[in-house]
């Protein structure tokens, strides 16, 4: 693969002779307040000259530049800043690339870099190199980095030493992804290694330190860990970034940490290596701009100078990936990734440049995306050998047991789990839920790695009253997930998912109630933002009928496979304690 970020002989003469006045630029932006990131400076009537999509020449005058075909802009005192990166996102989930991209460029962001760990397990190398194939060629630079494949099932756990060697040879993958840091400690030698070659091809590993502190955390950042978007608070920030880690400050749709960090202003530590990022925006926050714009803007209302903001969204993040040659400033030799706004406060664009392109002016897309054809095994990646029964949901006792203890998945929180011991009744040699407990059923089924190969434990604290919800898409693993009253609606919901080829489904009393249709690897829609932000809405609307009291039921759901958020988990192998990374058995054994 052609390596994009280095010029080619070609384009640096044709830089050189429009800076140097022996041709024309294509494109002019004049008399514009430069915030310039390199040196902290707001520079005053500068103009910045674009040829063949890269800058050739800044300065306070630029007529040298000017030819009878070069297009002038008069930015007429307005701010000019880079444009904006969001260095730690998840592409593979809900929409197409296609349909999110308007919403990204509307918020001033040309470059993006997203875990693709989502797709590895349902598809392994050629899903990876799907979804990076969906991101070429658009208006905006997507990169990516290769999955670590840190998960609590043993059938997705881990990436092949011929997939990462592939993933690491390609210009787009940046580095490694998120590797937890409990799994690191709980087996080194699956995930040492993996982090050895990356760092052997001089790229990154992105860091997962959440509850880490002290020596533990110091441990974990002795492997080459360089960032981590997990504090939640100034003094975890402070202690990673005096550990020496590139700190990303989460502010998206699953979490909001930015104004929480925001008080490290008052410690007067240094802000370079503090880095925005969304971790996700979903389509209702789309559909609300809550995208990098908004994020930088929060920012500067939290007390971070406009300086400093832009900063830990362009070149802070751009040095942390060694891309900085080619985005996150505006100089010489870089790409013209450039954001128009009122003033250095106000962070609305009102033009923006991506590869010395108007992308969008007028507040109006000027190009369009590009739309990505997936493959037919793309849309045919939800596979079980038959459908399923309600039998296929039930629990056995050991023999002659009237009355069962059973370990339980209790909610703590709409995110955290812990484990919990009850007696629940055996009939029939199986044993049985209890609503009126709120203790329910929950399933893992492997769609993709192990077809049909599945667990069934029990829940409490999710609130269900009637029927079933449950989604294809299933954080670090091939997994769907499902959380029921009864057996057989549990049963229909999951091979409703089947036919639809990937989705999220509430189903109860023979008849699906809400649902969202995946069916790209079963984690991505072929809906419009709109349309799937109205589904969305929908989907809580019917939980919530249901009895679920929870803000996201289906973030809920799809976390609880997940091998970053504490503290008992499921997969299609069993429950997963992640204080020690042992596998459970729904009930206890008895000694």
């Amino acid at each position: 693969m052609k390596n994009a970020h280095t010029l080619s002989a070609r384009t640096m003469d044709e830089l050189i002779r429009v800076a140097s006045g022996k041709s024309g630029a294509d494109l002019v932006l004049s008399h514009a307040l430069l915030l310039n990131v390199y040196t902290g400076e707001f520079l005053k009537n500068q103009s910045v000259s674009i040829k063949n999509g890269y800058i050739a020449f800044v300065g306070d005058h630029a007529e040298h530049t000017i030819a009878s075909n070069t297009t002038v802009i008069d930015v007429q005192g307005k701010t000019l800043i880079p444009g904006l990166i969001d260095g730690h996102t998840h592409l593979a989930s809900f929409f197409e690339i296609s349909q999110f991209i308007p919403y990204a460029v509307k918020d001033g962001t040309t470059t993006l870099v997203t875990e693709t760990m989502e797709t590895y397990p349902i598809m392994g190398y050629e899903g990876v190199v799907e979804i990076l194939a969906s991101f070429r060629n658009q208006p905006i630079k997507i990169f990516g980095t290769a999955p670590a494949m840190v998960s609590i099932s043993t059938a997705a756990s881990g990436i092949a030493g011929d997939d990462l060697k592939k993933l690491l040879d390609r210009d787009d993958i940046l580095g490694l992804g998120e590797s937890y840091w409990q799994a690191v400690f709980q087996t080194p030698d699956q995930i040492l290694p993996v982090f050895e070659d990356t760092l052997r091809v001089g790229k990154v590993l992105e860091g997962h330190s959440a509850g880490a502190g002290g020596k533990k955390l110091a441990a974990y950042l002795a492997t080459g860990i360089s960032s981590c978007h997990e504090p939640i608070d100034a003094d975890q920030a402070i202690e990673r970034l005096r550990l020496g880690l590139y700190v990303m400050i989460r502010e998206g749709s699953i979490r909001r940490d930015l104004e929480a960090i925001a008080r490290i202003r008052d410690a007067g530590v240094d802000t370079r290596r503090l880095i925005l990022v969304t971790d996700g925006v979903g389509p209702e926050d789309l559909m609300k701009n809550k995208g990098m714009a908004f994020v930088v803007q929060k920012a500067i209302d939290s007390g971070f100078s406009p300086m400093e903001a832009v900063q830990m969204a362009t070149l802070n993040v751009a040095e942390h990936f060694s891309l900085d040659s080619l985005v996150g400033g505006i100089g010489p030799g870089r790409s013209a990734d450039m954001v128009i706004i009122p003033d250095p406060g106000t962070i609305t664009p009102e033009m923006v440049v991506s590869h010395g392109k108007i992308i969008f002016d007028k507040k109006q897309m000027q190009v369009s995306p590009r739309t990505h054809c997936f493959s037919k095994a793309c849309r045919h990646s939800v596979h079980l050998p038959r459908p399923l029964t309600p039998e296929d949901f039930a629990v056995t006792a050991p023999p002659g047991k009237k009355i069962m203890p059973v370990r339980l998945m209790e909610m703590v929180t709409d995110l955290v789990t812990r484990e919990t011991q009850m007696s629940l009744p055996v009939i029939h040699g199986r044993i049985q839920a209890d609503q009126d407990q709120d203790i329910l059923k929950i399933s893992a089924i492997d769609r993709a790695i192990e077809p049909g190969n599945m667990f069934t434990g029990f829940i409490k604290g999710f609130g269900l009253k009637d029927g079933a919800i449950a989604s294809s898409q299933a954080w670090d693993t091939a997994d769907i997930v499902v959380v029921g009253t009864h057996d057989a609606d549990m049963a229909d919901a999951v091979n409703h998912i089947h036919r639809l080829q990937g989705g999220v489904v509430i189903w109860a009393k023979g008849k699906c109630l809400a649902q969202i249709s995946l069916p790209v690897m079963g984690l991505m829609s072929d809906a419009s933002v709109p349309e799937l932000a109205r589904q969305i809405r929908a989907l809580k609307t019917a939980a919530a009928k249901l009895g679920v009291v929870f803000p996201d039921p289906l973030l809920t759901l799809v976390t609880l496979t997940g091998a970053a958020i504490p503290y008992l988990r499921i997969c299609e192998q069993g429950l997963v304690n992640l204080k020690d990374g042992k596998r459970r058995r729904a009930y206890v054994e008895e000694s």
